[in-house]
């Protein structure tokens, strides 16, 4: 004759389908989003924060920033433009860089 479970063992068991439940259900959402920010890499990977239109790669001082090409808007990688201002050490590249910086720095010192 069969032994009928006890409530412990039911409650076992369910908590258990219930953490296998959730693990499915977690491993589900992160392959979605994984899939979500390949999207949206692909939609917008080489496109112009301002208009939309393609950036192309030129050269300036060895490195590669990204131009509109319907725009002519330049948009910097991050480093970009630190490096840039290690070519021109006066004038309004190194006061931006500087800038940039040390507003970074002030925020950063803020932060709880």
């Amino acid at each position: 004759m069969a032994k009928k479970p006890s409530d412990k063992e039911e409650e076992f068991f369910a908590q258990q389908e219930a953490k296998k439940r959730k693990q499915l259900e977690q491993k589900k959402y992160e392959e979605m989003k994984e899939i979500e920010r390949r999207q949206l890499k692909e939609l917008h990977f080489m496109k112009c924060p301002k208009c939309g239109m393609n950036l192309e790669e030129i050269n300036y001082f060895n490195i590669k920033i990204d131009r509109c090409t319907h725009c002519h808007g330049v948009w910097l990688d991050h480093g970009e433009l630190e490096a840039i201002s290690r070519y021109r050490e006066t004038g309004f590249l190194k006061n931006l860089f500087n800038f940039s910086r040390d507003s970074n720095h002030k925020n950063n010192d803020q932060s709880p």
